[in-house]
């Protein structure tokens, strides 16, 4: 007979709060369950209070290591709400692709830092974050900030492109590819990072489906899936570099290599923008008014985020401020995962398995209200009404939630 051990809400291998309460018999884990709801800021509902083309600069306060693309998918709902997609120039798309490729270099080099942390290898994490330091010196100068740049705006970009920037992109580009190499080979080479990543976080291909996986999480369960090539938006294509990686391990090792190999693929595609870049102007005139309120409907915008697919909606009920948004995000699809893939692993290998699938709870948390039916409720609840209502909640539930947590 087992017995039931937490990790979390607060561990020291989780640097968001989230519950994982194993069942182990001796070292070996027979069954795990996720318990969320620790983390949640109310970001849906601030950008309902907000004007249109305010959305997308506290969009991307939404992450801190992917602000980018927040804020490239906010933009291109709002500009589908405006009918204006088709009119975005042609070199402020090919800006904001190579900001959201830098953007998807720096993120999985800092993951790739973090899940070497987990394992025990400091020392790879310190040079997988001195390297993306060079990446994050180019985003600064496209955006003038090194974690929230703001590089886009609704109609283009904020800021074009020198040559001196160019120059500077295709030697990060190369030194990129160099650092990659370097990286394949601790991996491909030491008997001990084998050990901790090769048959670890297992995926087979089947669940990866079933669970609706989505990023280098499913793609390292050989699930070709990438909304880059699935929808094709911007200019996303074999003529620009961009290729779909996929691995058949199923596994940590694959994982860890899928994004290995996506960074590669992100330092060809900003190389050949750095040699590419058309020429014209960086947005659309004259410019949308902040009080101009779009004709009433509804959209959806999808990028492929580092993590994987992200999912805007958006309601216009012909205000100057939306209805409704609602912002689906790549941790909510891979969370489950984590269960299935601890079961028959070792309490030790939690960390990795966690940390595989790049986990942002800040991201993925929200609040779900249910109706039980014996009250009249209203379907839409005030700021006011949810503080109420939040208060009360913990009030009446303080005593269970202190047992929960024990």
């Amino acid at each position: 007979m087992g017995m039931y051990v937490p990790l979390g809400p607060f561990h020291p291998a989780f640097k968001e709060p989230l519950s994982i309460k194993i069942k182990i018999e001796g070292e070996t884990i027979v069954d795990a369950e996720i318990d969320m709801g620790y983390n949640h800021r109310g970001i849906e509902k601030i950008l309902e209070k907000r004007l249109w083309v305010s959305v997308p600069f506290i969009a991307e306060h939404i992450c801190g290591i992917c602000s980018g693309v927040h804020q490239m998918t906010a933009i291109m709902g709002i500009e589908r709400i405006y009918d204006i997609e088709d009119k975005i120039p042609e070199r402020a798309i090919w800006i904001r692709v190579l900001g959201l490729e830098l953007e998807r270099i720096h993120s999985h080099l800092l993951w790739l830092g973090i899940a070497l942390h987990e394992a025990g290898f400091d020392t790879i994490f310190m040079l997988t974050w001195r390297d993306r330091e060079r990446v994050l010196d180019v985003l600064e100068i496209l955006g003038g900030r090194r974690v929230v740049y703001s590089i886009g705006r609704v109609g283009g970009v904020r800021y074009d492109v020198d040559d001196k920037t160019k120059k500077m992109i295709i030697d990060v580009a190369n030194f990129i590819r160099e650092r990659c190499k370097v990286y394949k080979k601790y991996f491909e080479e030491d008997p001990t990072l084998l050990a901790r990543f090769r048959n670890v976080s297992v995926l087979p291909t089947s669940v990866a489906k079933g669970l609706n996986t989505v990023g280098p999480t499913a793609r390292a369960s050989n699930v070709p899936y990438d909304i880059r090539e699935e929808d094709g938006y911007y200019i996303y294509g074999p003529d620009i570099g961009y290729r779909t990686i996929v691995r058949k391990e199923c596994d940590a090792f694959a994982k860890v290599m899928v994004r290995i190999e996506e960074v590669e693929v992100s330092a060809d595609i900003i190389e050949h923008i750095a040699k590419n870049l058309p020429s014209g102007p960086i947005e659309i005139k004259p410019k949308v008014p902040h009080m101009k309120a779009p004709a009433p409907g509804e959209v959806i915008a999808r990028m492929e985020a580092p993590r994987g697919e992200l999912f805007y909606y958006y309601k216009s009920d012909g205000k100057p401020y939306p209805y409704r948004v609602k912002v689906r995000t790549p941790t909510l699809s891979n969370i489950l995962s984590v269960a299935y893939m601890a079961k028959g692993e070792y309490i030790a290998d939690v960390p990795v398995t966690f940390a595989s699938i790049d986990p942002c709870i800040a991201c993925m948390e929200r609040v779900l209200i249910i109706d039980d039916g014996k009250h009249r409720k209203p379907k839409r609840m005030t700021w006011s009404e949810l503080i109420r209502y939040s208060k009360k909640w913990f009030k009446q539930n303080l005593s269970w939630l202190k047992q929960e947590r024990l």
